[in-house]
């Protein structure tokens, strides 16, 4: 490519329709954008110019992405719109079921199902007749699609869905909640039947009575609800999966009836940021907005151990009391010093009465802890599980409330072992 200084928009009408139907996908992609945000980009282009793909690409990209949560659609969209020739095939490639025996099966890239329906609106997206086999053989079609559409939807992962799907799984996840049993209070309240004798009550009962005992009075322990408390990483690697487990958090916290005494939410990148009072809003949209604006360090980089630090140090006794739940809603993937992250994690596990570690990775049938952070942090969990889809949050859901459910941390600890 060549630098356009004096690019004139009238004698441009190639390039002003080519910015005009990029804007176009954008916006069917879910960007919020505006003729005003297309006629920005073109004068921007005009002023500035470019040399190389990658001046064009962050001029438009300056123009038209205004939150994080955008970048990795832009990303997507650019890339099969500008920049490779064959976009039309990945693009139906991706939107297409998979043919065994055809074509090697390819899993979408992360927002490229978003990306290829945005470009493809409109398009016929007829399936080609399909060649039958030279040598008799049968060919093999994937029918997963041929299963109920919520079905497939709750084994699909968040990272592969494309915007009317994740608009499903956010209407979904909306309707679960998170049961968790009563505990058992020290304190105590009168019963009529069974339970414990009160010989204070009774005792007293007898002296307003002229000291005849005529009925003993019996007393049981109260209930009481535990605190949850979830701790999200929204570091790049976590962005995408966090924003659905908040979406998740947000509809446990509004829950009527939902057992728990309180919901807590902090979200963790390289620092930690309480957002509780956030998602106590009814509104999911304006709770959502509202974390997103007092977390500045959406999709930056991972600092674990020196964010569960500040956690222990700060709000460690104001939220774990009450045997609270956790709920660690990370990869585990940190540079930091292995030996600070398992303290770190040590000593959160002695606060909480149980740790729950939900990792998206575990979505891999070969995943093995053998990243630092994560051999650092699993003997310091109670149960390890997947959080991918919403088949593995409805399991969570499932499991919470059971104390022997340990997840996949015994067969994680056994491949730490055979590690060393």
């Amino acid at each position: 490519m060549v630098k356009l200084p004096d690019l004139d928009l009238p004698e441009n009408p190639k390039l002003m329709s080519n910015i005009t139907h990029f804007a176009r996908a954008l916006r069917k992609a879910g960007l919020p954008i505006g003729s005003g945000h297309i006629m920005d980009a073109i004068r921007a282009v005009q002023t500035a110019g470019f040399t190389e793909k990658r001046d064009f690409y962050w001029i438009l990209h300056a123009c038209f992405v205004s939150k994080p949560e955008h970048r990795q659609v832009f990303a997507q969209i650019f890339r099969l719109y500008w920049r490779d020739p064959r976009y039309l095939e990945h693009m139906m490639a991706a939107l297409t079921p998979q043919v065994r025996g055809v074509q090697e099966d390819r899993i979408a890239k992360p927002a490229e199902k978003r990306a290829a329906e945005a470009l493809l609106d409109g398009v016929d997206r007829d399936l080609p007749n399909l060649p039958e086999a030279e040598d008799g053989t049968e060919i093999d079609i994937d029918a997963s699609r041929t299963m109920s559409s919520q079905e497939r939807l709750q084994h699909l992962d968040f990272e592969q869905m494309n915007t009317d799907e994740m608009a499903q799984a956010k209407q979904m996840l909306a309707q679960m909640a998170l049961p968790i049993k009563p505990l058992a209070s020290r304190r105590t309240t009168a019963a009529l039947h069974g339970g414990l004798p009160d010989w204070q009550r009774t005792m007293r009962q007898a002296m307003r009575q002229g000291g005849e005992i005529t009925k003993f009075a019996r007393k049981t322990r109260r209930d009481r609800w535990p605190n949850l408390v979830a701790l999200c990483d929204i570091s790049g690697s976590m962005s995408q999966y966090s924003r659905v487990v908040l979406h998740f958090l947000h509809a446990v916290s509004n829950h009527k009836g939902r057992g728990w005494a309180k919901v807590h939410a902090f979200t963790f990148g390289t620092r930690l940021t309480n957002i509780t009072r956030h998602l106590q809003q009814r509104d999911v949209d304006a709770a959502l907005a509202a974390a997103g604006a007092e977390a500045q360090d959406w999709e930056g980089g991972t600092r674990i151990g020196a964010c569960l630090n500040a956690f222990n140090r700060d709000w460690s006794r104001r939220v774990l009391g009450q045997g609270a739940v956790v709920l660690l809603i990370t990869d585990g993937l940190d540079r930091d010093d292995p030996d600070g992250l398992s303290k770190a994690m040590e000593w959160l596990h002695l606060s909480a009465r149980r740790v729950i570690w939900v990792n998206p990775l575990l979505r891999w049938d070969g995943f093995a802890p053998k990243a630092q952070g994560i051999s650092a942090m699993m003997p310091h969990v109670d149960s390890f599980r997947a959080g991918h889809n919403i088949a593995s949050l409805k399991a969570l859901a499932d499991a919470i409330s059971r104390p022997d459910d340990y997840g996949e941390k015994a067969r994680m600890m056994a491949a730490m072992g055979s590690q060393t």
